[in-house]
């Protein structure tokens, strides 16, 4: 550790809530130097929704490196980049009945966010955006100017402007639609708002908290969008790939965005990749406007190729992922029934869930014993007060009933240490070679 101590920035995170020397990794595992081994519900942030080194993946970049295969390519045309679009239209775009131009950005996902809204601003004439309380979209500026989180935007060092903020789906009450305040809001003239270029929003937002937006609203806000000329776009960079049980997570709520940001799981092996997808219409680029030396990364489109002809050939993975889903649903909420004295709550969807623990203190504390335990997970919201739930989606189900197990536990250790439950759960092994429906069974 000693290396890290002494020239790596202050700026590292992850590696303070886990303070371990990994060096290997494969499927929801990881191991550190000693071998021990991590059950991973962090999966890289939701970048790796298919695991450490998928197989499937794996033999197919080895295969294309082995080949000489163009790694680094800018904007040129590459075999690996047009059999990734050939696979992404035909089995992700028109099964969906969704007309897109993609546009390959720098590699992370705020480069896409910060495309989506200069491609906004360039194409409406307009400078204002709305972004919601809670949103997170990146931390470069024009990103930063639409993230509410105030740590993030506090390190900025310069005003933030060209965003107004608007309450997002529950933020103010569940009786409270907020897209009727944002419509008020479009339609006065001295509501001190200017009209917006686009509305940028997650449809689960991921870092603030696992907040899911009701179906209905966002199908209200994509009226006012329509209603007002305003163009909508939708960051799916964490939500995306099927995290919520469908490739994009708009899918069941039967909105059509003008723009979609995608980065995080799209690559499938933990490779930088970002895209923008565009309406055709609204694809007023001229050549060069717009650009990043990293924005052609072939092992990326090897690996992305993989991924969706693998698991998004037809719906099976779609229908297994739900189904984990349901069952995350019933552990959590019963686990909320039964600790924190009616002052937990569940959020989020499909393979996108957390736990509201109150506060940031008893959140940390949980995933603190959860790492003693063997179970790397981490806290979001805007004071870390939700333990967040992001293992990959192809984590088996014993895997799955395990790692909830190790937070269940976490959590009785934690609530009976503040006295606010009996000192009652022994009914879990350290011992994992008894089985997770032995453990479940034990835990009633």
């Amino acid at each position: 550790m000693k290396i890290f101590e002494e020239i790596e920035s202050e700026v590292q995170s992850y590696a303070r809530s886990f303070p371990r020397v990994f060096n290997r990794a494969k499927g929801e595992f990881l191991y550190d130097d000693e071998g021990k081994e991590y059950l991973d519900f962090l999966a890289g942030a939701g970048t790796l929704n298919y695991g450490h080194n998928n197989p499937v993946f794996k033999e197919k970049l080895l295969e294309y490196i082995e080949a000489d295969g163009i790694s680094h390519g800018l904007d040129l045309h590459t075999r690996a980049k047009a059999e990734f679009l050939e696979a992404f239209n035909e089995k992700i775009l028109k099964p969906r009945k969704l007309e897109f131009v993609v546009q390959f950005t720098g590699p992370t996902g705020t480069n896409a966010v910060e495309a989506a809204l200069k491609l906004a601003r360039n194409v409406t004439g307009r400078e204002n955006v709305i972004s919601f309380t809670n949103g997170f979209h990146g931390v470069s500026l024009g990103s930063l100017a639409t993230t509410g989180n105030s740590h993030h935007r506090g390190a900025a060092g310069v005003s933030l402007n060209g965003s107004s903020r608007m309450p997002f789906d529950g933020y103010l009450g569940d009786d409270v639609d907020t897209t009727a305040y944002l419509d008020k809001v479009l339609s006065d003239s001295s509501s001190g708002i200017d009209k917006p270029a686009a509305v940028l929003v997650e449809t689960v937002q991921g870092e603030g908290g696992i907040n899911a937006a009701r179906f209905e609203w966002l199908r209200n806000l994509e009226a006012v969008c329509r209603k007002h000329g305003v163009l909508l776009i939708v960051d799916d960079i964490q939500a995306g790939c099927g995290r919520t049980g469908t490739w994009f997570s708009f899918e069941e709520a039967g909105i059509s965005p003008d723009i979609v940001t995608m980065s995080k799981s799209l690559s499938g092996y933990g490779l930088p990749f970002a895209v923008v997808l565009i309406r055709p219409e609204l694809d007023q680029w001229k050549p060069g406007e717009h650009n990043g030396t990293f924005r052609g990364n072939n092992l990326a489109f090897v690996t992305a190729k993989a991924a969706i002809d693998h698991y998004w050939s037809d719906d099976k993975f779609s229908q297994e992922v739900q189904a984990k889903g349901r069952y995350v649903s019933e552990r959590l909420q019963t686990i909320v029934d039964r600790y924190g004295e009616g002052n937990f709550t569940t959020r989020g969807r499909g393979m996108f869930q957390g736990i509201n623990c109150v506060n940031g203190d008893i959140a940390g504390r949980i995933t603190r014993k959860a790492f003693a335990k063997g179970l790397m997970i981490e806290t979001s919201g805007a004071d870390d007060q939700v333990v967040k739930f992001l293992c990959p989606l192809t984590i088996s189900e014993e895997n799955l009933k395990r790692g909830i197990d190790i937070v269940e536990q976490a959590i009785a250790e934690v609530c009976a240490a503040q006295g606010e439950i009996p000192e009652t759960v022994d009914f879990f092994e350290d011992d994992y070679s008894v089985s997770a429906e032995d453990r479940f069974r034990k835990a009633g």
